[in-house]
């Protein structure tokens, strides 16, 4: 018998929102353990949540981009567990009325459509941190009550390869319209995959496992991978498989059951009576839809019918806000976008990859760059040589014309001048 995996995906991400969702906290990263924390986000005695409004408005940009139905009314629910990193002993998140239901996001090879179940608003909990030399487990509470959007898929990707093309446009989506900053080593990106396995043919869903957690694409692919043979194998040998949450350890190249897996009857559900129903009007939706940036599939359309650049060398350019903002700043400049184009997906990509930069990291003006273009144009310096010069604007920040005099890199036509640079 064949079988045939089934995943669906649950995508938390962190908004990039200056304070804290339902209070004035910062919500900067990295910060000195339990120093971004006040009543509210600890849970303590009359300490009273107030809704960030950026919160919602970031909700509506991801719904509208998806093509999510948004709820005119959406309204705020208490999820009751213990945990140590959850100080109030619930979670304020949204189960009855949440902001947005029945969207989808379209696959980019091939197009085909992945249905969104909902997106819903939430607090993010604390962090544990475990010390294994004295064996014992921190708690740094600066998390808590960090804004985050749940982004829920229906059970329709087939393979670890289309659960990572789905989570890469959703990343590129979020990015682009400044949603999320999307680290992933940062916790700002994080999936629970819901992996199930039936035959081949069957339309009856198959028992799933939640792994919590994955904060990699790469750790996700093989997860998927993992799990699902184990469940295949499981089902070969007439055993089934248990409905249960388990974690992926990385050096084991292994998932691990934790607990059985709970349903929302299990977090008891009910609706938060500290925060008042949000009322979304058409203004305020259609403020959201006129101020919406425009999206990466659109903007890879717009790259090769404006600037004539190939599906792939638009797919490139669009993987990442600040390298798609120099590419166009820099062709306007230059008025050369072909040319552009090589130099942002040759060296400056290979800079990035060298140093272990993101592109908004590396310091490149779009008027350096395409002055650099423009020299190489002109006949003044050849290819060689203007590698030469980038790395000087790059490292040193150098003026172009400046570093091609200094090292004499300026080609010389002038058969005078070139006499006088042989007899010197």
């Amino acid at each position: 018998m064949t079988y045939e995996t089934v995943i669906g995906l649950e995508v938390h991400v962190e908004l990039a929102t200056k304070s804290k969702i339902f209070c004035a906290c910062p919500t900067a990263f990295g910060q000195e353990a339990n120093t971004q924390c006040c009543p509210v986000c600890m849970g303590l005695p009359g300490a009273l949540p107030v809704l960030n409004r950026s919160v919602v408005d970031f909700a509506l940009r991801a719904c509208l981009a998806t093509h999510c139905r948004v709820s005119q009314v959406t309204r705020f629910d208490r999820k009751n567990y213990f945990y140590p990193d959850l100080p109030k002993a619930y979670q304020i998140s949204q189960l009855h009325q949440p902001i947005g239901t029945d969207g989808y996001l379209a696959l980019p090879e091939g197009g085909r459509r992945i249905r969104l179940r909902e997106i819903h608003i939430e607090e993010d909990a604390g962090k544990l941190v475990h010390d294994p030399w004295d064996d014992v487990t921190l708690i740094d509470y600066n998390r808590c009550g960090v804004p985050l959007l749940e982004i829920v898929s229906q059970p329709d990707l087939r393979s670890a390869d289309e659960a990572l093309a789905f989570l890469e446009s959703l990343r590129e989506i979020l990015l682009f319209l400044g949603i999320s900053d999307c680290r992933m080593q940062e916790g700002s990106l994080r999936a629970d995959v819901n992996i199930s396995v039936r035959p081949t043919g069957s339309e009856t869903l198959g028992t799933r496992t939640e792994i919590k957690n994955m904060n990699s694409f790469k750790a996700i692919g093989r997860a998927i991978a993992a799990e699902s043979s184990r469940q295949i194998e499981w089902l070969g040998q007439g055993r089934s498989v248990s409905q249960e949450t388990r974690r992926w350890d990385e050096n084991k190249d292994a998932s691990f059951a934790m607990r059985a897996k709970e349903d929302a009857q299990d977090y008891r559900y009910f609706p938060d009576p500290d925060l008042p129903a949000v009322v979304i009007d058409d203004d305020w939706l259609e403020r959201i839809r006129n101020s919406q940036l425009e999206l990466p599939a659109v903007k890879r359309q717009r790259y090769q019918a404006a600037y004539e650049l190939s599906a792939y060398e638009a797919a490139v350019l669009t993987t990442d806000p600040a390298l798609s903002g120099l590419f166009e700043q820099t062709a306007l400049l230059s008025g050369r976008p072909r040319d552009t184009a090589a130099w942002l997906m040759g060296e400056f990509l290979q800079a990035a990859k060298v140093r272990g930069s993101r592109p908004d990291e590396l310091a490149l003006k779009p008027a350096d760059l395409a002055r650099i273009i423009g020299l190489v144009d002109a006949g003044e310096i050849n290819r060689t040589a203007a590698r030469l010069v980038f790395q000087k604007v790059l490292d040193e920040g150098a003026d172009p014309d400046a570093a091609v005099d200094a090292a004499g890199l300026r080609r010389l036509d002038d058969p005078q001048a070139l006499r006088q640079a042989v007899q010197a």
